[in-house]
């Protein structure tokens, strides 16, 4: 999460926006808004409480980091932990050249 919270500081002046999104219905929000702000994070951190974005991405495992560009197209989907690397693959197939 450490490496998502970086890239989300680094770009967001450039417009990246980042949501957490919890996908696991069995969770409060009470948690995972502990969970937020023990890892101090910047971005929205929502809960799927129906599984309607586990569904609508197809998502079998967690996590799944998935970047999607300003035109609403998957560019990248990353199951399971997410290194720097694939955190630099994904921004570069959705942010503006600058």
């Amino acid at each position: 999460m450490s490496d998502i919270i970086a890239a989300h500081n680094a770009h967001k002046d450039q417009g990246l926006q980042v949501l957490a999104i919890d996908l696991t219905d069995q969770e409060h929000m009470s948690d995972v808004r502990r969970f937020a702000v023990e890892l101090q994070m910047p971005f929205p951190v929502l809960l799927d409480q129906k599984g309607k974005v586990r569904q609508s991405y197809a998502l079998r495992g967690v996590p799944t980091s998935v970047f999607i560009d300003a035109r609403g197209v998957v560019r990248l989907v990353n199951p399971g932990p997410i290194t720097s690397e694939a955190i630099q693959r994904g921004l570069a197939q959705i942010m503006p050249v600058q």
